[in-house]
């Protein structure tokens, strides 16, 4: 293909794309949710590790609930680079105790405990510690801040995504390419594997690899990529089985070049759109899928917050009279698969070379 002519047709397809208002919202939305994701301990308000920091005296408060906490430091000293505090978190932090109130007396601070509304006192120095906090989405049934949890949990929900399609396009895309290609006794092969793939409950053979490698944070993204390659595969085969009919293609193989510079070099960087429109898919499956995991347990495990496992453990508490505590992160997973649905169906219209 002349590279001007490939040039013109993307540059079609981003002015296509630019013309679609969900599209471009959704690649917005999509943006800040991945600026989340990364930064999440530096814009999360409890910034410790898993942002576990509980206080069960006022746990499952609605949004917008203030309390004043008194903040002790941490006896124990552990330094910690910047960049284990930007990945990990605090390792140390302070214990919060919530107050009613607090004075000062004979050098002494007096506070009210909001548990039992017992008084305790304490050196009148740890007045400085005293801070008003607001709980912007009220706390969870442990008392933590909901909304950290929530920032930090997308994490676990996007990077799934990116390593999930990661793995699936890895092992999707030369497999696929192959049988597509070559044909014969390899298709049917690789198509007999496919099938027997593709007949397995995604969910179930989930299960399966997630309970074989064990539970936990990588367990979970390896899992779910290789679930997702057959998809993949079968895009690509069925791109390449119609792309090597062309005349570029056969005018490779008169030049006498490789299969392996035939499949890499000319026929998928022709096939690239439904390629992409699959990997949007995929990334919206992969964190459903996800949620799936840890609705059920096996996703990644308690303390490290994630969208699947609030849910778990505050559904029963729409019936309640607190529906926020599982509302607020399933309104987040459907938001943000919402969004990579859109932008693949928007893809999926840009890319189309015959509309």
């Amino acid at each position: 293909m002349n590279n001007n002519t490939g040039t013109s047709l993307w540059q079609i397809a981003i002015q296509k794309f630019k013309r679609s208002k969900t599209g471009i919202f959704s690649f917005w939305y999509i943006v800040l949710c991945g600026f989340i994701a990364v930064f999440c301990y530096v814009l999360a308000p409890d910034n410790s590790n898993s942002a576990n920091q509980m206080h069960l005296e006022i746990h499952s408060k609605p949004p917008g609930f203030s309390v004043q906490l008194l903040s002790i430091p941490s006896e124990v000293k552990n330094q910690q680079s910047w960049f284990s505090v930007f990945m990990k978190g605090k390792q140390n932090s302070s214990t919060e105790i919530p107050i009613k109130s607090f004075s000062v007396k004979n050098n002494q601070l007096e506070v009210i405990k909001y548990s039992d509304g017992l008084p305790k006192e304490f050196p009148s120095s740890y007045e400085k510690y005293i801070q008003q906090k607001t709980f912007y989405l009220g706390t969870d049934k442990y008392g933590r801040d909901l909304l950290s949890r929530l920032l930090i949990g997308a994490r676990i929900s996007f990077f799934i995504g990116f390593i999930a399609v990661f793995i699936s396009l890895l092992i999707g895309i030369p497999i696929g390419a192959i049988a597509g290609y070559f044909g014969g006794k390899i298709d049917d092969f690789i198509m007999w594997i496919i099938n027997i793939t593709w007949s397995i409950p995604t969910l179930l053979l989930v299960i399966a690899i997630t309970l074989a490698l064990g539970k936990g944070f990588w367990q979970v993204f390896i899992a779910v990529g290789l679930t997702m390659w057959v998809e993949v595969a079968r895009v690509v085969r069925g791109q390449v089985i119609t792309t090597k009919q062309q005349q570029y293609v056969e005018a490779a193989k008169a030049l006498g070049f490789s299969d392996f510079r035939i499949i890499f070099k000319h026929i998928l960087p022709n096939i690239l759109a439904p390629i992409i429109v699959i990997s949007a898919a995929n990334f919206a499956a992969a964190i459903l899928i996800e949620s799936g995991l840890s609705f059920l347990g096996i996703g990644a495990q308690p303390p490290t917050p994630s969208w699947g496992a609030m849910i778990k453990n505050h559904y029963n508490y729409i019936i309640l009279g607190k529906p926020f505590l599982a509302l607020i992160p399933g309104l987040a997973i459907m938001s943000l698969v919402m969004a990579f649905m859109l932008i693949g169906n928007t893809l999926r219209d840009a890319l189309d070379v015959k509309a």
